[in-house]
């Protein structure tokens, strides 16, 4: 029993719990926001071209009874087919997933750029030329070894 508890103790406190925890905790906002965002901002205007339509107040009534809004069937607990809010879920799922998708590009790019290699230095001239002869010569030669004259410096 100690094992197992030494085990879990050390795959807590390794930090992927914590980031897993904070990465779902920050989901959760993200997607409380991409709601709002569909529900309050994006379908109204969309509902409003397509003949003032309200898409979370469309639904499919299964009791064969006559409702005119999703609250009045709810409110009778008729069952319905509730097809104008599996539309904003959807929408909310391609927006989260199209940001998800994002994210991992510029993650991935990060980690790209982050493993490679910075280029190597230039590393220093071998040779110098000759200004008698523009013959090449080593850069710590003071004589050239085809003309014979002295180099400076």
């Amino acid at each position: 029993m100690r094992k197992v508890l030494k085990e879990f103790r050390d795959f807590a406190i390794r930090g992927n719990v914590v980031d897993m925890a904070v990465g779902v905790i920050i989901g959760a906002a993200f997607g409380k926001i991409v709601s709002s965002l569909t529900n309050d901002l994006l379908m109204p205007p969309i509902g409003l071209l397509l003949g003032k339509m309200d898409f979370s107040n469309l639904f499919v009534n299964l009791s064969g009874g006559e409702y005119n809004t999703l609250a009045e069937a709810a409110a009778a607990g008729a069952p319905v087919i509730k097809y104008g809010v599996f539309l904003n879920t959807m929408l909310d799922f391609v927006i989260v997933a199209f940001v998800i998708f994002q994210l991992v590009k510029l993650i991935n790019h990060l980690r790209k750029m982050a493993e490679e290699p910075a280029p190597a230095p230039a590393a220093a001239p071998a040779t110098k030329e000759c200004p008698y002869c523009i013959s090449q010569v080593p850069i710590k030669a003071t004589r050239c070894p085809h003309c014979t004259s002295e180099l400076k410096g």
